[in-house]
């Protein structure tokens, strides 16, 4: 069996490249018993996840978490929407945001605080264009040679 922990750190790597994030927020996790079960063990992926508003409230789709190997016959989908909990103040003003200027909601970090619940970060982001992408590249390889010569 696979050691739980609770320092569990899973990011999306790929939304930072893709995204500029504008403003995060910290979100808890409505979770079946076998979910909360595989994030311990680590295994989630946030790749392909993406936020949305369904009747006032917000939910993930695509948010990946294996099925838990020691469950019997209660197991849950590994694709599932799950819903996010948040103040009614923050779900407003995402809303907003994202229905007037054309913003997206992305997951950016799921991870396990000290209480032992788990949290997903989620960023108010803007899709970066082709030269946005190439200029952070640029600048990741720059930085990168500095630290090498010191």
């Amino acid at each position: 069996m696979a050691k739980l922990s609770n320092t569990i750190n899973i990011e999306n790597r790929r939304a930072r490249f893709d995204y500029q994030f504008l403003d995060t927020f910290v979100a808890g996790l409505v979770l079946k018993g076998t979910e909360i079960k595989s994030i311990r063990e680590g295994k989630a992926g946030l790749s392909d996840s993406y936020c949305f508003f369904k009747n006032d409230e917000l939910f993930v789709k695509n948010l990946h978490i294996a099925e838990y190997s020691e469950a019997s016959f209660y197991q849950h989908e590994a694709l599932r929407e799950r819903k996010l909990l948040l103040n009614r103040q923050e779900l407003n003003k995402l809303s907003k945001k994202v229905k007037d200027q054309g913003l997206t909601i992305v997951p950016k970090k799921l991870f396990i605080n000290e209480k032992g619940y788990a949290k997903l970060e989620i960023a108010l982001a803007k899709g970066k264009k082709l030269f946005d992408k190439r200029d952070d590249i640029k600048k990741r390889d720059v930085e990168r040679e500095m630290n090498r010569k010191f």
